[in-house]
């Protein structure tokens, strides 16, 4: 009995080589799979040589073992599985986000402006409006300026400069539109701009955009896409 035990303690003392050269051709985590089944082989045969000849462990308890280490070994391999399709689908999101980097968004209400050069706005009018005046704010809602607009014109410029010819400072604007019919006023309307987006991030699974001038926006908040010009 003590040879046998003594040939077996022998020969898993060799099985390190050949568990290295396994795990040279396969991935980390099979390789360790592979060397705790050798291992749990091992100690179920010395199990088997050094049982009492009467009173044998029953073939079922054995099955039992087998069966066990068949799912540990499953539940291991899942979680190697379910970390690598974390992985890529983490990758197919930063994809995602590049995909808004760069991009001109069309977008309600705030408008950076660079302290020269017009911008671009599409008005939404009321349909009996006769004249319109275009309301500027500024970051505390204070009206800064008031522009007359023709209701008629759908696409305008805001040239940033009043009436007195001051420019005004570079920053984030908030913009709408006022309605009215000769003198009566009837309704207060949004303004759409593009403008162009510089980062894009993950928040609680929602896409948020910061714009020039470092106005935030959610993805769901832009009407319409176009490539920079």
């Amino acid at each position: 009995m003590t040879d046998s035990i003594a040939a077996t303690t022998a020969s898993s003392a060799t099985a390190p080589s050949s568990r290295e050269t396994s795990k040279s051709t396969n991935s980390e985590s099979n390789g360790v799979v592979s060397t705790d089944f050798e291992t749990f082989l091992t100690m179920l045969t010395v199990q088997m040589q050094n049982q009492d000849p009467l009173n044998p462990i029953e073939s079922t308890d054995y099955a039992v073992q087998l069966a066990t280490f068949s799912e540990v070994e499953q539940a291991v391999l899942t979680n190697d599985l379910l970390q690598e399709l974390s992985s890529q689908l983490s990758l197919m999101g930063f994809s995602q986000l590049s995909g808004w980097v760069g991009k001109e968004a069309r977008t309600e209400g705030a408008t950076y402006f660079d302290g020269s050069s017009p911008v671009t706005l599409t008005g939404d009018f009321a349909t009996a409006a006769n004249s319109a005046v275009l309301v500027v704010r500024d970051a505390d809602g204070k009206a800064v300026q008031q522009v007359k607009i023709d209701p008629k014109t759908e696409v305008f410029e805001w040239s940033g400069t009043g009436a007195d010819g001051v420019t005004l400072e570079a920053g984030v604007y908030q913009l709408e539109i006022e309605n009215y019919y000769d003198d009566d006023f009837l309704s207060t309307s949004t303004v759409e701009h593009y403008t162009q987006i510089i980062e894009a991030r993950a928040d609680d699974g929602d896409i948020i955009l910061v714009l020039e001038g470092g106005h935030e926006i959610a993805s769901g908040d832009v009407t319409a896409l176009r490539d920079a010009v």
